[in-house]
């Protein structure tokens, strides 16, 4: 509970913060962090080119932005109907799910490498139009992306 006094007094002084997720726990994502509102104060020091791999940054920020527009599209799938939700939203909702069915979710005793966890990721974005990748610089599109099943087709898309 970050609202409890321990962790909200040391939060500032800890590298980060690891938040939990009733909802997910429900869902039976294994371990249920809620990526959103988790933090990390060295992530920036260790990642990128040297450390994990160039495009770790560019993936992360674009997955947790995809992330946070599939929620959004299920909210107001929610309140309004699936109907009213954009092709580019249905895309978003179905990217949602299954990025914490496939990338937060880890098996109890998965030990998933960092190589690994970066490759899922571009898998995951295929689900997405490659023109709404905003966050990925076009060159990692071009190395990460496009050799995927299916994105060679939306190079175009992206231009146009």
């Amino acid at each position: 509970d970050k609202t409890h006094p321990i962790p909200d007094l040391t939060g500032y002084i800890t590298e980060g913060q690891i938040i939990l997720s009733r909802t997910l726990h429900r869902k039976g994502i294994f371990p249920p962090v809620d990526v959103m509102p988790s933090l990390s104060r060295l992530k920036d020091k260790g990642i990128g080119a040297g450390k994990t791999r160039e495009d770790h940054a560019d993936l992360m920020n674009q997955l947790f932005a995809a992330y946070a527009r599939g929620k959004e599209a299920k909210e107001l799938a929610t309140i309004l109907g699936e109907g009213a939700l954009s092709e580019e939203d249905k895309a978003f909702a179905l990217f949602s799910d299954r990025f914490e069915d496939l990338y937060v979710r880890q098996g109890e005793y998965e030990n998933r490498p960092i190589e690994e966890t970066l490759e899922l990721g571009w898998d995951l974005l295929t689900i997405i139009p490659v023109r709404e990748l905003k966050r990925v610089r076009d060159a990692y599109i071009e190395k990460y992306l496009l050799p995927r099943s299916g994105a060679e087709k939306e190079k175009q898309a992206k231009g146009a």
